[in-house]
This record gives structure tokens, C-alpha cells and sequence, in this order.
């Protein structure tokens, strides 16, 4: 096979290119391996390719190297000696189609959601809810569903807690399920949320998916960076219910493909066992059978993370493309779990697979990938092939510059604050409140009244159909992520 029709991942010991066909490379995969043996480089090599083949790619940037990607390579040293054994490669040092993100907003374009878009699920796994929180919660959504209230942003949602506990009548069959200790404790949550600066990751414009999929004009992928170097330590579940909400909102969105020829979209998951760690069963499931399923949809899904161990077994399972860097085993626990590494590959007679781990070099790899028809091949020792853009971090002026440049721009930069449950809540209470007008007043007003019913009449129309169709958008949004994430089906 060409290496045109193949995902490069480096060359093997007879020094030929060693990949996995592009049409297998929405079977997911998995780069592990130590701290320091070389896996952001091998996520940067791998992003390139997939953009080179004109599929898009979104990945996390954990320590804040990978933006690398928007400045052209200059090879030196043993990296040039590499590129110099692989002649096939045709390297060619050149920057990549590159866009990033940020929740705060500082170091890329602001990236935001709606509480709407991310339903109760979600939500109760980010403020890690005890069952009886997370039924109030369900209950709250139920009702804004039912009364067209739009949940944007998180003062929205703090306006209908503190409303469902002043009218409890409002949640019927639920009542039971809502009581004054769960809306306070709700709002705790949210003021612990707010305080880690998670804020701003809700509201409008929100992300639009159609945005992650956009082909260049010269046929690249466009790659998209999310910098997580402050959000993974500072609000890990955040940065985890960001990436769940993601793969949900791409499951439920994106139409069938069946066999294609390659992905639509490759998704990179850096310390991917923040997803996993600590969320309930229920969305445990789910998130299993998401990454089984979301492959016929296009979609290839690859983990980071230091083992494998990380992983559920079922995700493990599905992954076709294993890159495993050099581990490190000093214990007798470190050393079981490296025997079940290497126990993960289909061996290879020219060599042990267990002694072969523990000797990798930075920039090596085992490598495990697909045959034509889909089955494991032998495992391969493979010297992973430099990236052709910069290996470390862009300056802050180069970033700024890609900013500006950036066919984004201006596009979620400033924020919207549109009529939602906030506004719609705060204003029946006004009405509530507002003292009665005196007959003499009253009477005055008629005749300015009569004048100005006709002159807003077709206005006040048409806010209210936009208003309708807002409502009715919000109620399908809702619908929509809690059918993808619960099994549900769309209404």
C-alpha cells in the first residue's frame, strides 16, 4: 500500500513506512506511554495527517506545545537524521491550517456552550450531583422544558432554582423530587462552578459544529486547538464534560456515513482518564456505546493518556490503532500492568514484546494497527516520523497573529444575551409586584392606549413568533442531548 493511501505513523526496523489505511481510521485508537517518551509530538504527527488528507481535527493542548502546529518545522539534530532515514516522507517544513480556542478567551477564541445544549446529564456530572441533587435537577430542566425557558448561561439557571423554590406548585407530578434542601444545594454547586471560572464556558454564541469540520481552500483539514494548559489543573471536570458534551453533540448531529473512504473528523483526547474518572453509570454506559457507535458517523476518536489502564475495558476494546511509548515498571503492580500492555498486541515473532517496552527510546513506539479487512497485525517497533510544523510552543505574538487571521474572527468573540429564562423570570416577577393603576389613570390612558395598539401591532407579532421559535429551539435542543445521552428518541 502507497503511503498517500495510509495515516503515516513512522518507519519500522527494515526502515519502510509503517500506517493504517484511511478508511479503517475511524476505528479510534489510542497514544500512550510515559511522561517524556514522545506522545504530543506523535499526537502532532498524526494531526498533520489527517489535515493533509483533508479531515479535520480538534484536540486538546495540555501543555500549550502543540500550537506548534501554526509555525513551519526547523529540523535539527537527531530530528533532522530521522527525517533524512525516511526518504519516503518527503518532509516539507510548513505550517498547518490552525484555530484556537479558549474558554476564557484570552489565548483564542472564546469557546462556550448553552446549559440548554448541555441538558442535565451533563450538567449533574460537572457539578458531581448525589442522586437526589441530580433528580431535582432532571425535575428543573422538565419544567423549563415544558415552559419554553431557554437555560443559556448559568444565571438563567439559578433563576429558575430560586423560582422553583418560591412556586413548587409549577413542578406537578415532581414536587416531591425538588425540595428546599436540593435547590440550595444546587445552588452551592453553581457558586463553586462559578468561582473555578467556569462562567464563561456558558452562554452564546456557542460553538457550531459545522465550525470544526471546515476544509481549507487548499483542501487541509483545518485543526482546532483547545488550550486546557490551565483548565485540566484548575477545573479538570470542566475540561472532561466539554469533551462529553462534544462527542454527545457530534453523535446526535452528524448523519450516517457507513463505509467511507476516511473520516469526516478526528477527535484527540489528551489525559483521557479525566473522562472517566468519577462519572456516574449511567453516563458511563452511554459514553461507551457513543464511542462504539459515533464511527459510522465519520468520527475517529483518539485517546491520550499515560496506560492504557486508563481506559475502560469496553472502550480498550473498540480502539483499532494502538501507539504504545516506552513504559517504566518498578513495582510489582507496574509490573503486571505492563505484562497486560504487552499482552494487548498481537505478538511479533522477531522480538519480545514485553522486554521491547521497557527499552523504547523518546520517539519510539510499539505499534499495533489494522489489516485490510480489519484485523489486528503484528505488532511493529516503529521510529515515529518527525512533524513537518514546529516542534514547542508559538510565541504570544504569533498567536495573536493567528487570531487575527483567523476566518473565525469575530465570529463567538463578543458575547449575546438574548431573552432567556433570566429575562422571561425576572419579568413575571416585576409584573407580580408592580402596584395597580388607579381608575383615573387608567381612563387617561385608554385613548393613548387605542393610538398605540394599532402602530405595534405587527411588531409586537412578530417578536412573539421569534420568541415562539426560540422557545421551541430550546425545547428541541433539549430533547435532542437528552434522547443522545439517555437512549431517548427526538420528539
Amino acid at each position: 500500500m502507497s503511503a498517500s493511501n495510509q495515516l503515516i505513523i513512522g518507519a519500522g526496523a527494515d526502515g519502510q513506512a509503517i500506517g493504517q489505511a484511511w478508511k479503517l481510521a475511524n476505528r479510534h485508537g489510542l497514544i500512550a506511554g510515559a511522561t517524556g517518551t514522545g506522545k504530543t509530538v506523535t499526537l502532532q504527527r498524526l494531526a498533520e495527517s489527517f489535515s493533509d488528507a483533508g479531515v479535520a481535527v480538534f484536540a486538546a493542548d495540555i501543555k500549550g506545545d502543540l500550537c506548534g502546529l501554526g509555525a513551519p518545522g526547523n529540523p535539527q539534530g537527531k530530528v533532522a537524521e530521522r527525517i533524512a532515514g525516511m526518504p519516503w516522507l518527503n518532509y516539507q517544513a510548513k505550517a498547518y491550517p490552525l484555530s484556537l480556542w479558549d474558554v476564557a478567551g484570552k489565548t483564542g477564541h472564546p469557546l462556550r456552550t448553552t446549559l440548554s445544549e448541555m441538558g442535565p446529564l451533563l450538567l449533574g456530572n460537572l457539578l458531581e450531583l448525589t442522586d437526589s441533587q441530580q433528580a431535582a435537577l432532571f425535575a428543573a430542566f422538565k419544567v423549563a422544558d415544558q415552559q419554553g425557558l431557554l437555560l443559556l448561561d448559568l444565571k438563567d439557571l439559578k433563576a429558575l432554582l430560586n423560582h422553583l423554590k418560591d412556586h413548587p406548585e409549577v413542578l406537578g407530578e415532581d414536587r416531591a423530587l425538588f425540595t428546599g434542601a436540593s435547590a440550595q444545594a444546587l445552588l452551592r454547586r453553581l457558586a463553586t462552578l462559578e468561582q473555578q471560572g467556569a462562567e464563561a464556558f456558558f452562554g452564546e454564541p456557542a460553538l457550531q459544529l459545522e465550525d470544526l469540520l471546515r476544509v481549507d481552500a487548499d483542501g487541509r483539514g483545518r485543526i482546532h486547538l483547545l488550550d486546557a494548559s490551565k483548565l485540566v489543573h484548575e477545573a479538570p471536570k470542566v475540561y472532561a464534560t466539554f469533551l462529553l458534551w462534544l462527542l454527545a453533540e457530534l453523535f446526535e448531529q452528524l448523519p450516517e456515513r457507513g463505509d467511507a473512504d476516511k473520516p469526516i473528523l478526528a477527535l484527540f483526547f489528551d489525559e483521557a482518564h479525566l473522562l472517566f474518572n468519577g462519572t456516574p453509570k449511567a453516563l458511563h454506559d452511554r459514553l461507551e456505546q457513543v464511542v462504539r457507535l459515533i464511527r459510522s458517523k465519520g468520527v475517529g476518536v483518539y485517546f491520550v493518556t499515560q496506560s492504557p489502564s486508563d481506559l475502560p475495558d469496553d472502550v480498550l476494546a473498540q480502539l483499532g490503532l494502538r501507539i504504545q511509548h516506552g513504559l517504566r515498571a518498578f513495582t510489582a503492580k507496574e509490573q503486571k500492568s505492563l505484562r497486560a500492555v504487552a499482552d494487548g498486541f498481537r505478538p511479533n515473532p522477531a522480538f519480545d514484546t514485553l522486554q521491547v517496552l521497557t527499552e523504547l527510546g523518546i520517539g519510539e513506539a510499539l505499534v499495533g494497527t489494522l489489516e485490510e479487512k480489519g484485523t489486528p497485525a503484528v505488532v511493529q517497533r516503529v521510529a515515529v516520523a518527525p512533524p513537518q510544523s514546529r516542534i514547542g510552543p508559538l510565541s504570544e505574538a504569533e498567536r495573536a497573529e493567528l487570531i487575527r487571521r483567523s476566518p473565525l474572527v469575530g465570529r463567538y468573540d463578543k458575547p449575546i444575551d438574548r431573552e432567556s429564562a433570566y429575562e422571561m423570570l425576572t419579568g413575571r416577577t416585576e409584573q407580580k409586584m408592580a402596584p395597580s393603576e388607579n381608575k383615573s389613570d387608567l381612563g387617561s390612558s385608554l385613548g393613548g392606549m387605542a393610538g398605540e395598539i394599532l402602530g405595534s401591532l405587527a411588531s409586537q407579532t412578530m417578536k412573539t413568533v421569534v420568541r415562539q421559535a426560540a422557545n421551541q429551539i430550546g425545547r428541541e435542543l433539549v430533547r435532542g442531548l437528552m434522547g443522545s445521552l439517555l437512549g431517548g428518541k427526538r420528539r
